[in-house]
């Protein structure tokens, strides 16, 4: 049998064996949340749209939630009132799944060519593990909408802004008028002096919500005067589930959280994030930009429930990727390698919740808050590339790196 057969079998073969065992693990440690969020949107689609009811006056039988996000996010939903249960659910899944392969690839495809791994193999592996990735399998199971989220403001960062494309700032614009948290990019924009996308996201925010607003004068005016200040729509602030800044502080008086505490803890992070944003933004490192200010986000952001941590997710393949270009058997590539395993490995293991009951005691702080360590790691630590270690966003580096094939042979560290 010819050698590159010999290979390809078992390729195949580690995938099928990490598939099963990944399953295994889904199926004794994965939540099964029954798309409850789905539930929330595509209840107060149906109460708006078919009951005649106002879109931010619906919660959820038996619950105090209800729809959070900003009138446009209604009307970009607004098909799923339409759709019965089952092909929301059905939409809902394969949306996520759609984006979270083509992001993870973006990110991986480096690390494929560097190393020398097959396209298809690497993609397999990498989606494998993404699977068992507690954010991940959290926002499949509730039916949330963060990688879609995630995907148009990588879309600017890693696509459009490298490349100098006007367009760049419409998926950063589009992202905050669907939730308002992916504004912390505006800010990135601006604090690392790219004023046109700048100019731009703003305006494609401006002008979403503004549409938003015309079709929907009623619901715009009660979400901007009245659902957005509403906090207890969102949930207890002290729930172990907030990996957040605010939680850090809330778990400590969950009666009366510290505001004077909380601020001058964002504070500290976000002058901590503008210092190296602007770093990664001087070395033209747009992917560790995107890193940063995702950690960044879920630190300063009063509500991060632990689905909301997929914004974590490329700060983790990039310490993949800044290991595997340090020289083999260094100190470096031994010590990103191992952060990336064991921060990963966190991020599987449901670890806050053994605190649930109880974040009380010195192992309560540290042990309930290990998602918010992890974000501050990766915030304070988390390399910025040189311009000889980035990939090429060349078209032809992006067609020569396809999933479908093998990886081409290095040049220089990718």
């Amino acid at each position: 049998m010819a050698q590159g057969a010999k290979r390809t079998i078992g390729q195949v073969a580690a995938v099928v064996g990490l598939a099963l065992a990944v399953t295994a693990f889904l199926s004794v440690a994965a939540v099964r949340h029954g798309f409850f969020d789905l539930k929330v949107y595509y209840g107060a689609l149906h109460f708006w749209v078919h009951d005649g009811g106002e879109i931010y006056d619906f919660l959820k039988p038996g619950t105090q939630y209800g729809f959070t996000y900003p009138p446009f996010a209604a009307l970009v939903m607004l098909p799923m009132a339409l759709l019965p249960w089952p092909a929301a659910i059905a939409v809902s899944v394969a949306a996520s799944v759609v984006v979270s392969t083509v992001l993870i690839w973006w990110l991986l495809a480096p690390v494929a060519r560097r190393c020398g791994w097959t396209g298809w193999f690497a993609l397999a592996v990498a989606l494998c593990l993404a699977a068992a990735f507690e954010p991940m399998r959290e926002t499949v199971n509730f039916g949330q909408v963060n990688m879609l989220l995630l995907f148009l403001v990588a879309v600017d960062l890693l696509r459009l802004l490298p490349a100098g494309n006007r367009w760049a700032g419409v998926g950063i614009g589009l992202a905050t008028a669907i939730k308002l948290t992916p504004g912390i990019f505006l800010v990135y924009l601006l604090v690392t002096g790219r004023w046109r996308a700048a100019l731009t996201a703003a305006g494609t925010a401006a002008g979403a919500t503004l549409v938003a607003a015309a079709l929907f004068p009623d619901a715009s005016r009660e979400f901007w005067t009245s659902a957005l200040w509403n906090t207890g729509r969102v949930g207890e602030l002290a729930f172990v589930s907030n990996q957040s800044l605010q939680g850090v502080v809330a778990r400590l008086n969950p009666e009366h959280p510290s505001t004077v505490a909380w601020l001058a803890l964002v504070l500290a992070t976000l002058a901590a994030w503008a210092w190296r944003s602007r770093a990664a933004a001087r070395a033209g490192d747009e992917a560790t930009g995107l890193a940063l200010t995702g950690a960044l986000m879920c630190l300063v952001s009063p509500v991060t429930w632990v689905h909301h941590l997929v914004w974590l997710l490329p700060g983790l393949i990039l310490l993949v990727d800044n290991g595997t270009a340090a020289p083999a058997r260094s100190r470096r590539r031994r010590v990103l390698l191992a952060a990336a395993i064991i921060g990963y490995a966190l991020l599987c293991s449901r670890i806050v919740w053994a605190w649930e009951k109880d974040f009380t005691g010195v192992d309560g702080f540290l042990g309930s808050n290990t998602y918010v360590w992890i974000s501050l790691a990766l915030l304070l630590f988390l390399p910025v590339r040189r311009p000889a270690d980035q990939p090429s966003s060349s078209p032809a580096y992006l067609s020569s790196t396809s999933p479908s094939g093998g990886a081409p042979p290095a040049s220089g560290t990718g």
